[in-house]
């Protein structure tokens, strides 16, 4: 079993050597400018029309979908399997993001085939970009390969098509670069947030919950980090199924020796990712989740961000949970490649 050790935190030599783990996160923001740049023609010559429904699809086709849903005017459906729904057509939009896998290019080559509004972001010279080549096609050409700012840029695009919410890339690079400022290696834990929070889940089974549906996107793709970086099965799911869990955790004897402790018996942590949007139901729930923790000793961890749109606020709580993932990964030297 890997053991965390909280000293690789502050070892210089041994973060040097997890650049490869901090430097794409640290560098995100400058990705979404980079992206944002490179797309700034295609953009510019997007007008605002109104479709009969929008259908998705792509690494990051559920965070369009959940940004969009409170305000989108019109159907919209993230779709995960290859072609087309049969009732896709020529009043339809349809968004590919990718560099060309199966589902991506099905999806292009249908929509092309069916006279589809076609809306796609990848690489200008990938077969994806070809396979999608029509009147109908806006290429928003991505250089730097990172589904999150190609998703940043294509939620421009549907704003200035009429259906999505203003973004503004600028702040959401802003908001990434704070993160990465306030969880720079050079940061020590007492300052350091994302340190911190690897500590609290140094020797932890994580359960990460969201309230809202950005915060929820949110948790699902921090467990994802969390379950790579250290190897532990993480979940997250809906306060319902996080509830039995947390009451079946007995409680913490204080004369154990932590340090005999097996995996097996590993106490779970909680992770509440909150980004200010609960509604009435999940800030009952929100409290609920805390309270059982707190009555059965469980570690709880905050990932929160309060202020901004919400896209500027799910990569604020993204980043910070990527970043801790990191750390965790670092702490429990696992950091070879």
């Amino acid at each position: 079993m890997d053991e965390f050790d909280d000293s690789r935190l502050e070892d210089g030599e041994v973060l040097r050597s997890a650049d490869y783990l901090l430097r794409p996160l640290a560098e995100a923001g400058a990705r979404v400018r980079r992206e944002l740049a490179s797309a700034e023609g295609p953009l510019s010559q997007l007008e605002s029309e109104r479709p009969r429904a929008m259908i998705t699809f792509g690494p990051e086709a559920r965070l369009i979908r959940a940004v969009l849903e409170p305000t989108c005017p019109v159907p919209l459906v993230a779709w995960p399997r290859l072609g087309l729904p049969g009732w896709v057509g020529p009043l339809d939009v349809v968004v590919v993001m990718g560099g060309g896998d199966r589902v991506s290019m099905a999806a292009a080559f249908e929509a092309v085939r069916r006279g589809c509004r076609l809306l796609v972001a990848c690489p200008p010279d990938s077969s994806l970009a070809r396979e999608a080549g029509s009147s109908s096609t806006t290429v928003l050409p991505t250089t730097t390969g990172d589904p999150m700012a190609a998703a940043i840029v294509t939620l421009v695009a549907l704003h200035h098509l009429g259906l999505g919410p203003a973004v503004n890339p600028e702040a959401v690079a802003s908001a990434m670069d704070q993160v990465a400022t306030d969880s720079s290696w050079a940061v020590d834990a007492t300052q350091n947030p994302a340190k911190a929070t690897a500590l609290e889940l140094a020797e932890a089974q994580p359960m990460v919950w969201g309230g809202s549906i950005l915060a929820a996107r949110a948790s699902r793709r921090v467990a994802e980090a969390l379950r790579s970086a250290s190897g532990r099965v993480v979940l997250s799911a809906d306060a319902g199924a996080l509830m039995p869990l947390l009451a079946a955790v007995p409680p913490r004897d204080p004369f154990a020796d932590p340090f005999e402790e097996s995996a097996a018996e590993r106490r779970p942590g909680l992770v509440l990712v909150d980004d200010g949007m609960d509604d009435e139901h999940a800030a009952e729930d929100r409290e609920r989740l805390r309270g059982n923790a707190l009555a059965t000793d469980t570690m709880v961890s905050n990932l929160t961000s309060l202020s901004g749109t919400p896209v500027e606020r799910y990569v604020t709580v993204l980043q910070q949970g990527l970043f801790a993932a990191a750390y965790l990964q670092i702490g429990l030297g696992r950091t070879h490649r």
